[in-house]
């Protein structure tokens, strides 16, 4: 499968957007990402990447153009991306302030388009997993969701197997009715 990336305007409707030096600019991509977590979760991302080249070969290439063949790759390293702003690319946990790191050491990430189909992210796990916990104020002693049974998710705190059974049965009846509501308002 041929992955496509779009090329994203800017409110004005650019394609090609100028830098501060009025020779050079760049162009924006976006595309969905399949992303799946160490728990086995899967979520659709959308990650963006920036072309950057001379102002008039980035005009010629792009203006006209919405998508574009090729995909968005992730690539995490130890070294810093840019080595005259080595803090630019700094892998932080969500909205927390935390860096993360491996061995008190930070993770530059940064994203790349290639025309490479083959091409595959490089991650590097941090292991500073109980500073973000904190900082989310989470415990990592977390209850486990699956154990929980469908009564305990209603709120319902009891043993009795017989409110299970309810509850289960409540749940179905109400997406019998859903699935009939919406099989009704498609008509």
């Amino acid at each position: 499968m041929q992955n496509k990336c779009q090329v994203v305007a800017d409110d004005m409707g650019n394609v090609v957007r100028q830098s501060q030096n009025p020779e050079f600019g760049h162009v924006r991509l976006e595309s969905n990402k399949v992303v799946y977590s160490a728990s086995g979760w899967a979520s659709v991302k959308r990650i963006s990447t920036l072309i950057q080249g001379k102002l008039e070969d980035l005009q010629y290439i792009y203006n006209g153009v919405s998508e574009i063949s090729g995909k968005i790759i992730i690539k995490e390293s130890l070294t810093p991306f840019n080595a005259s702003n080595p803090d630019r690319d700094i892998k932080m946990a969500g909205d927390t302030g935390i860096i993360c790191c491996v061995d008190g050491q930070p993770i530059y990430r940064k994203t790349f388009f290639t025309k490479d189909q083959t091409a595959e992210d490089v991650l590097i796990a941090h292991d500073n997993g109980d500073a973000i916990r904190e900082a989310n104020g989470t415990n990592s002693n977390a209850v486990n969701a699956a154990k929980v049974t469908p009564a305990q998710a209603f709120g319902i705190d009891t043993d009795s197997e017989e409110v299970d059974n309810e509850v289960e049965d409540t749940v179905e009846d109400s997406v019998e009715e859903e699935v009939l509501e919406e099989e009704t308002f498609e008509l």
